[in-house]
């Protein structure tokens, strides 16, 4: 089979991430075998997601190839996390013969490469690149056999990860959600009701735009407001001084917590 050439002079950028050093390797160099017919610019790699986003923050790529099964994190999660560049590059998936994965990547379009990966199957796959469509997160999450272990923040250009089990609270505030830890708080863009759904096993819902950690909760409280003495339920979380109300509707928590 004769390899494909390409007229388009400008260098396509690169970036490879895999835990597996000999898998990187082999990747650059059928990077450098593909520079024959197309011009290409490798501008780094990393053996897992932390070290993919700190990079890619600061040398964004157009293309990231990315293995998908990781420790810490996996390549589905990353590539969502990816997503909140901007511009988002083009994802590649690489993966020994995954079952679940392919069917659902067949069945969503979804680009990625099988191992071990075959020099025209590679070059076929960074030819569509330059007009490919961007994954979008929705499909992601579809795609992915399990629940993030991070949610991620943009601030001033760079993804922060803020782990699952690190978060107190989530509350919906106009277009964003705030996302409390013991130090801190991150602003995302996601909807609260998708969060709900997939971290179920973790998070309980206490009004309308807030769910809490259920581990985080330290106890109830019963408070009545002096200007109408009404009285309302709250929660208090482990390590914070503020107390979540908890609206009528979500009451029932009370009793089945306690």
């Amino acid at each position: 089979m004769t390899l494909a050439s390409t007229t388009n002079t400008a260098p396509l950028t690169i970036f490879i991430v895999d835990d597996e050093s000999p898998a990187r390797n082999r990747l650059k160099e059928l990077l450098q075998d593909c520079t024959q017919h197309m011009p290409l610019k490798l501008l780094g790699e990393a053996a897992n997601g932390q070290q993919a986003l700190d990079q890619l923050s600061t040398t964004p790529a157009d293309v990231v190839l990315v293995d998908i099964r990781m420790p810490q994190m996996d390549g589905i999660e990353l590539a969502q996390h990816l997503n909140k560049m901007s511009p988002p590059p083009t994802i590649i998936f690489t993966t020994a013969y995954d079952t679940y994965a392919i069917k659902a990547f067949e069945l969503h379009a979804i680009d990625y490469l099988l191992k071990p990966i075959r020099q025209q199957r590679l070059l076929d796959a960074l030819q569509r690149a330059r007009t490919a469509v961007k994954i979008k997160t929705e499909v992601l999450r579809k795609v992915s056999a399990q629940a993030r272990k991070n949610l991620s923040s943009q601030e001033r250009g760079k993804i922060y990860l803020i782990p699952i089990e690190q978060v107190c609270y989530l509350r919906a505030e106009l277009k964003y959600i705030t996302v409390r830890t013991l130090t801190r708080e991150y602003l995302i863009e996601e909807s609260l009701n998708a969060l709900e759904q997939e971290f179920a096993d973790i998070f309980i819902r206490i009004h309308r735009n807030c769910l809490v950690a259920k581990k985080e909760i330290e106890g109830f409280e019963k408070l009545t407001e002096a200007d109408t003495n009404e009285t309302h339920w709250t929660v208090k979380l482990k390590g914070l001084d503020e107390k979540l109300p908890i609206s009528r509707r979500q009451q029932h928590i009370v009793k089945e917590i306690s």
